[in-house]
C-alpha cells in the first residue's frame, strides 16, 4: 500500500474534496483523483462518496481515516528519527499573522526554504486565526495572548505593547489616568476582546468599547493616528509613529502584560523535524530582533 496513497486520502477527508485536497497539496486534480481510485481497489471498498458538492466519507471511509493518519504519521517520526540530520523535505503549510508576518516571519520561512531546496513551504498571511486542522496546516505561527486550545504551543518570544492616542485625540478628549476611565473613551479593538493591563504584580482585564473595529493592527494605528481613539498595539506597530509625533503613550502606570510570539501545532506526540527546524531558527531570529521581541521562553 502506497503511503502517497495514504497521504492523499487523509487530505481529501479532511479537506472535504478532491480540489481543495489537490491545492493543500500542490497537485493536479487528476493526480489526486487516480491515487483515490488506486486505494479504494487494493481495499476493495468505498471509501468516499463523490458528489458534485465535494467528496463525503463513507463509513468505511470514516474509520480507515484515522489509521491511515496514524500510519502517516508514525512513518514521518520514524523518518525523523533515523534522518535528524541533511535537507528538509516534503511540504509545510504555515499560517503567519498579517500584521508583523510578511515583515518579519517571511525573510525566516524564505532562509529556511533557501537551506533546504528540496522542502516545499506554503504560507498563508492573515490575522484570522485558522483551524489548523480542519483547514490543513501543519503549524501556525501566532502573536498576542494565545486562548485556551488542545494545540500545542511553544513560544519563540515575548512582544511588548502600549496604550496610544494621537495629539489631537488627546487634545479633543482628553487622556485616561486610570483603568476606569477608559470606558468613558472611544477605543479601537479587533473585535470583543479584553485588554490587559498591570497593575503592581496584579494583572487587570478591562472590557473596551468603541465604534471602530479591524482584525488588522496596521489598521487600527492608522486609526489611531487620525483621532478616532485609542489603541492597544504591540510596540512594534506603534514605535514609527511615536518617534514621529504622530501617537502618544499613555497610562503608562498600567503597562500591558508581556504577549508572546508562538509556533503552534495540532496535538500530537512528537513535533515534526520541519516544525522543530522552523521554531529554533524563528527563536534565534526572536533574540536578535530590534522590534523588542525579548528573549524566548523555554515553553
Amino acid at each position: 500500500m502506497d503511503t502517497e496513497d495514504l497521504r492523499t486520502f487523509v487530505e481529501v477527508a479532511d479537506a472535504g474534496g478532491v480540489s481543495p485536497a489537490a491545492l493543500r497539496l500542490g497537485l493536479s486534480k487528476s493526480i489526486v483523483s487516480r491515487r483515490l481510485a488506486r486505494l479504494e481497489a487494493e481495499l476493495g471498498v468505498q471509501l468516499l462518496a463523490r458528489s458534485t458538492r465535494g467528496a463525503a466519507l463513507t463509513e468505511a471511509g470514516a474509520t480507515f481515516r484515522d489509521y491511515a493518519a496514524r500510519v502517516c504519521g508514525e512513518i514521518d517520526l520514524a523518518r525523523d528519527m533515523i534522518l535528524p540530520s541533511g535537507n528538509l523535505r516534503g511540504r509545510m503549510r504555515i499560517s503567519a499573522p498579517l500584521t508583523f508576518g510578511p515583515s518579519h516571519f517571511a525573510p525566516v520561512l524564505a532562509e529556511m526554504a533557501r537551506r533546504h531546496p528540496e522542502l516545499h513551504i506554503q504560507t498563508c498571511y492573515s490575522d484570522r486565526f485558522v483551524d489548523l486542522i480542519a483547514e490543513g496546516y501543519d503549524c501556525a505561527i501566532r502573536v498576542g495572548y494565545l486562548p485556551d486550545s488542545n494545540l500545542v504551543a511553544r513560544r519563540i518570544g515575548r512582544i511588548y505593547g502600549k496604550l496610544v492616542a494621537s495629539p489631537a485625540y488627546i487634545e479633543a478628549h482628553g487622556a485616561p489616568d486610570t483603568l476606569q476611565d477608559l470606558a468613558s473613551h472611544q477605543c479601537l479593538m479587533q473585535g470583543t476582546e479584553s485588554w490587559k493591563f498591570m497593575d503592581d504584580d496584579e494583572v487587570i482585564n478591562v472590557r473596551p468599547h468603541g465604534r471602530f473595529k479591524a482584525d488588522n493592527g496596521t489598521a487600527l494605528a492608522a486609526a489611531a493616528v487620525a483621532g478616532v481613539g485609542i489603541a492597544y498595539l504591540p510596540d512594534w506597530v506603534t514605535d514609527e509613529y511615536v518617534e514621529a509625533g504622530a501617537l502618544v503613550p499613555i497610562m503608562t502606570r498600567y503597562p500591558p502584560p508581556a504577549a508572546g510570539a508562538y509556533v503552534v501545532r495540532p496535538p500530537g506526540q512528537h513535533p515534526s523535524r520541519n516544525i522543530r527546524v522552523l521554531t529554533e531558527l524563528l527563536i534565534e531570529t526572536c533574540d536578535n530582533s530590534p522590534y523588542r521581541v525579548g528573549l524566548a521562553g523555554v515553553e
